[in-house]
């Protein structure tokens, strides 16, 4: 039974000229389970390649290649030649027709594709933690998170956890209530990744007023009364100093800038 060897080379992981052979190999199903795939990644050596093109040729092996460096695709093409190995570039022609569209040289990094998906996925990752764990739905995420953030209502929580997500961190947020005792997860967490948010309460008083009228109900509610305000801030500063945490006046300050804010701190926290 007639078989094939495929010596997939790369300077990475070697996934992309894996995936590549798999899927010209499933145009042919029938002889899908003749097709043997042997990989060689991480290879950033030319010395190297003279080997690994003497083992395809004792193995009567078709070499395919992802090589971003210019000079490693040139040495392994140069060296199947003189030992007679059937090659393929699989990256080659794409980089020289960019490099000749842009008139830019390509970086010629390996590994660079995963860097991207590693940074992607991480950020998606990221982003549900924040939405699981939002407005203390779960307590658990406290320990779990890289960042807790701690206020009233409307103090902008949610927003902030969703941005610093998509800065690839993990983000729990829990709502301060004076009715509610909090979470004891937020006593055993290092204080210095909690971070309580506070607002003035003339500017709560606003925020809390229009937001009542979207809801169709009237502003004068107990929920956005001055009192009932100033009891609630009375309250969150009292967790905060229990905490050990900082506090950030959030009053004026845009998402953006509060975000910026805390990953100042937690960058000179790491000094």
């Amino acid at each position: 039974m007639k078989k094939l060897t495929i010596f997939v080379v790369s300077d990475s992981v070697g996934e992309t000229g894996e995936a590549a052979v798999k899927a010209v190999v499933s145009q042919f199903r029938p002889n899908f389970e003749k097709v043997r795939i042997r990989k060689f990644p991480h290879i950033t050596h030319i010395d190297v390649l003279e080997k690994i093109v003497q083992i395809a040729q004792t193995n009567g092996a078709t070499i395919v290649f992802t090589l971003v460096e210019k000079n490693m695709r040139l040495a392994l093409l140069k060296t199947a030649m003189e030992y007679n190995v059937p090659v393929i570039d699989l990256l080659g022609s794409m980089l020289d027709l960019i490099e000749t569209s842009f008139d830019e040289k390509p970086l010629q990094k390996p590994g660079l594709v995963h860097q991207l998906d590693d940074d992607y996925f991480k950020k998606i990752e990221a982003i549900e933690f924040a939405v699981k764990y939002d407005d203390g739905q779960d307590p658990r995420g406290i320990l779990l998170a890289d960042i807790v953030l701690i206020g009233v209502s409307r103090t902008s929580k949610t927003p902030l956890s969703q941005y610093l997500a998509h800065k690839r961190y993990k983000v729990a947020n829990v709502p301060l209530v004076p009715e509610v005792k909090p979470p004891i997860e937020l006593m055993q967490i290092d204080p210095k990744k909690c971070f309580g948010l506070v607002i003035t309460p003339e500017k709560l008083n606003n925020i809390r007023k229009e937001r009542l009228i979207t809801l169709g109900l009237t502003e004068d509610a107990f929920y956005a009364q001055h009192n009932r305000i100033e009891e609630e801030i009375r309250y969150f500063y009292s967790i905060v100093d229990k905490i050990g945490c900082r506090a950030i006046d959030v009053t004026n300050r845009a998402v953006e800038e509060t975000a910026h804010k805390i990953l100042d701190m937690l960058e000179l926290e790491c000094k």
